[in-house]
């Protein structure tokens, strides 16, 4: 009899993975169903040892894994933080999803990934009331006598000009936007051609708050890992101070019940998870501080990354490149960030595979910075995150589309 896994792939597309809501099943007996693109990488990968391996590992079976982590949810094919990104990831085999938490006009905690993102991420200018409260609004680009533009397309809608209410009659698309945009409808377009539109429809894109996203993990059976997002408002809020947001993001785990063990709380503001670690010690035990280095320059060094571990921060999250070096034979090796950081008994997250579009181009921009020139083909994703696994050593990665984390982590054993 074929695996569950086995049919899928034989009739999956890229992107086509069943809602829950349409499968009668229990969060703990949860099918991980990976599609084809897994297989794809690994069949492109250069021939060699680490192929091979892999190759071994084809007819499964899969389960979902803490090393594998849905970045916005499936952030690929489907618009982030919506619910059915966070399915996708789920049923992709994540072990841990993450919601971006931001706050609306009366205070409520919402998932998004920047508290000013609304214009790129929703349907919001579309939506002449609600687009007429945005901080800026919409702008159509301009140009000269001779096409050449002058000025860009641009607008700028904050969960925080909105009500939950309001908030609730978004839909949520694919993050971009047509900067040569002359109305709202062209500026809603402009996404990326290694991504699609085919999952954000007018009965998709379901927005979700950070409580509804708390539920709906609960009930996918992952841990969970909120992201404080740095406000664009000037704090306090209407009195709602930086540590009250702080506080309020882990009192809606305690409210709906769930283990400290269960959640990874981050930010790339060590204020706050120095806060959680002095206030909340359970949630502070595993709080994530993430690096926001643009470049190898910004990385902090070897007595910094001690004095993170001597002020009680356990995990660090770097972006992959700080992570990754090339040697005097052009292989990918561990950097001097990752030995620093394992020496300073720091574990390590990082973040975000499957987010480069196609690599065989030769020019993959932030996360392969540090590796690009020995990037030849799509199949050295499996390459890179071989590296960050067994030389780095980390505990988790972030992925646009956790099914390819999901294959490697099992055939790992990890």
């Amino acid at each position: 009899m074929r695996s569950p896994v086995l049919r899928f792939a034989c009739t999956a597309i890229l992107g086509v993975i069943p809602a829950l809501s349409d499968i009668a099943q229990a969060s703990d007996d949860l099918a991980v169903q990976l599609g084809p693109r897994p297989y794809f990488l690994v069949n492109d990968m250069e021939e060699g040892k680490l192929k091979n391996e892999l190759k071994k590992c084809a007819n499964g079976p899969f389960r979902k894994t803490d090393f594998s982590i849905g970045h916005r949810g499936a952030a690929l094919q489907f618009p982030e933080h919506t619910r059915e990104s966070y399915e996708a990831a789920a049923r992709m085999g994540a072990g841990i999803v993450e919601c971006d938490v931001t706050f609306t006009k009366d205070k409520e905690l919402v998932c998004r990934h920047a508290q000013n993102d609304l214009h790129t991420t929703t349907n919001i200018l579309a939506i002449p009331e609600l687009a007429a409260k945005c901080t800026k609004p919409f702008a159509p680009a301009t140009f000269d006598n001779n096409g050449n533009r002058l000025t860009a397309a641009s607008a700028e809608c904050r969960t925080s000009d909105i009500t939950l209410a309001e908030f609730k009659q978004l839909r949520g698309k694919m993050d971009a936007f047509n900067p040569n945009a002359k109305t709202v409808a062209e500026y809603l377009g402009g996404t990326p051609n290694f991504r699609t539109d085919l999952y954000a429809g007018p009965t998709s894109g379901t927005l979700m708050t950070h409580r509804e996203s708390i539920e709906l993990f609960k009930k996918l059976g992952v841990k969970m890992t909120p992201e404080l997002k740095s406000p664009s408002v000037a704090m306090p809020f209407d009195g709602f101070s930086q540590e009250d947001y702080a506080q309020k993001m882990i009192d809606e785990y305690r409210a709906a019940g769930v283990s400290p063990r269960k959640v990874f709380a981050q930010s790339f503001n060590i204020a706050d998870v120095l806060y959680w670690i002095d206030h909340e010690p359970a949630f502070g035990k595993q709080a994530v501080y993430l690096d926001d280095a643009n470049t190898v320059a910004d990385l902090p060094d070897a007595a910094t990354l001690a004095d993170y571990k001597a002020r009680g921060i356990n995990i660090v999250a770097p972006p992959t490149f700080a992570l990754l070096a090339l040697d005097a034979d052009g292989e990918i090796v561990a950097s001097d960030y990752a030995k620093n950081a394992r020496n300073a008994d720091l574990d390590i997250i990082t973040w975000t595979l499957e987010r480069s579009g196609i690599l065989a181009d030769g020019n993959n921009g932030f996360y392969y910075q540090t590796i690009d020139a020995t990037i030849q083909r799509e199949g050295d994703t499996m390459k890179v995150l071989d590296v960050l696994a067994q030389q780095v050593g980390i505990r988790g990665i972030f992925s646009d589309w956790p099914a390819t984390v999901t294959y490697y982590a099992n055939c790992k054993g990890l």
